[in-house]
């Protein structure tokens, strides 16, 4: 618990802490977009890229191992070490390739040679410090990992601004938080008996948390957890172990938020790639080759339609189905199929498909009761429920945060939904920890010591 405390403050503070050698300014209340939540990440500051060069080094290297495009036994000792050895390696590299994209894509306007080269160092090194920080939680240093950490931390620190931020006036007579605003807009009625502030705070206020957002996030919130908590069980039994019976539970989010981090993530780099062409490419939008992927407008930074970027970014806010339906429905398309894809990838790559289940269980001598032990036996039991989880998993997961972002939901959709399943995640943790300090002899039995 102390080592963990100790990396989340530490993680809190260099968000807190500006790039040293750019032109930087105090920005106005922004909500919290894709690439902040899936990278944890601090506009401006030491975080600029978060946790991104790691996540995106651990998919790729990920998926290049589990698919079998590189071989590399992962049940030996020393193949483990050469795994999260290249794993290091590939999060310096995608940390420089990052910190140039930002620095020549003209993110912080323009700088002299030398102060690109500060920037440049500040990033990788606390892209470095990230890497050692998640290297120590994971050798059980601390609870969990850093990755998981970040996120959550990034999340509920978004949810509490949303709800209890007294910063303002804004632009509408309101404040950032939702309760301060609330409170305002109950005394503006009280004394004049003008609803319309009343009115805005609680169903219509574009770009801020509302009364919406925040009766959706607590729906969300217990609805993702009652998902996750859902189980579809198959009975086995074991023949060495004189055929005791039991359940194998698999989730029924079989891959959790798997699909949204990878979707996000997807979509977190296009976004970066975007702006730093629209920044040396296309900064009148003028040039008709770039126009179809990247547009924004150079005086408020938001994306103009028709490009990709546009229908990419996250509509916010019921109204936002009224003035551009188009633009939910190519975005909730996007969103859900490619999470569904994703979903079929990521079980594909990483032995989590019926094959590979299959084969884990004839290994330990496991069987269905009626049916003979048989990989390709289980194998064929368990495709009509796996390949069915995963589908409905990632239509789901992809649904809640397409429908949540439309709710303007606090804390969006993505950053609940990546909450929700590292918050269960560390309630397993703590509960195996407990069990592993009442009961001693389980270490050996699992192999913890």
């Amino acid at each position: 618990m102390f080592w963990t405390a100790l990396v989340l403050l530490l993680y809190l503070a260099l968000g807190q802490v500006p790039l040293y050698g750019i032109h930087w300014t105090e920005q106005g209340y922004q909500p919290m977009w894709l690439v902040q939540i899936i990278m944890a990440s601090r506009r401006g500051t030491l975080l600029e890229l978060g946790i991104g060069p790691l996540v995106t080094a651990g998919i790729v290297w990920q998926l290049l191992v589990g698919s079998g495009i590189i071989e590399l036994d992962l049940t030996a000792r020393e193949g483990r070490r050469i795994f999260a050895g290249i794993q290091k390696l590939l999060t310096i590299f995608f940390a420089l390739a990052e910190a140039l994209a930002f620095i020549w894509g003209g993110v912080y306007g323009t700088l002299s040679p030398a102060a690109q080269m500060v920037v440049l160092g500040q990033l990788m090194a606390v892209s470095i410090l990230i890497l050692l920080m998640d290297d120590m939680l994971e050798k059980g240093w601390g609870i969990g990992s850093a990755v998981s950490l970040f996120i959550l931390a990034g999340v509920a620190q978004q949810v509490f601004w949303e709800i209890f931020s007294p910063v303002g006036p804004m632009e509408d007579g309101l404040y950032v938080g939702f309760i301060p605003s609330l409170i305002h807009a109950s005394l503006v009625y009280a004394t004049t008996g003008n609803s319309t502030l009343l009115y805005e705070v609680c169903f219509r206020r574009s770009g801020f948390p509302d009364l919406v957002g925040l009766i959706s996030m607590v729906g969300f919130v217990l609805a993702l957890t009652y998902l996750e908590s859902m189980r579809v069980e198959i009975p086995i039994s074991a023949p060495r172990y004189g055929g005791i019976r039991a359940r194998i539970p698999l989730k029924f989010l079989y891959v959790s938020n798997l699909p949204i981090i990878l979707v996000s993530a997807l979509m977190a780099n296009l976004l970066i790639i975007g702006r730093a062409a629209w920044t040396r490419f296309n900064p009148d939008n003028s040039n008709l080759w770039l126009n179809w992927f990247v547009m924004y407008n150079a005086t408020t930074m938001q994306p103009l339609k028709p490009s990709l970027i546009y229908y990419m970014t996250a509509p916010r806010g019921l109204w936002s189905v009224i003035n551009d339906p188009l633009h939910v429905a190519i975005y909730a398309t996007m969103l859900i199929g490619l999470s569904v894809a994703f979903a079929l990838i990521w079980v594909a790559a990483t032995g989590m498909d019926p094959k590979g289940q299959a084969e884990e269980f004839a290994k330990a001598e496991l069987q269905v009761p009626g049916f003979r032990s048989s990989a390709k036996v289980l194998e064929h039991l368990l495709s009509p429920y796996i390949w069915v989880l995963t589908i409905l998993s990632g239509a789901i997961v992809g649904a809640l945060a397409v429908i949540s972002d439309i709710l303007g939901t606090i804390g969006t959709g993505i950053g609940l939904l990546l909450a929700v399943g590292i918050i269960i995640q560390y309630q397993q943790l703590l509960t195996r920890e407990q069990l592993l300090e009442m009961h001693p002899t389980l270490s050996k039995l699992l192999g913890t010591r």
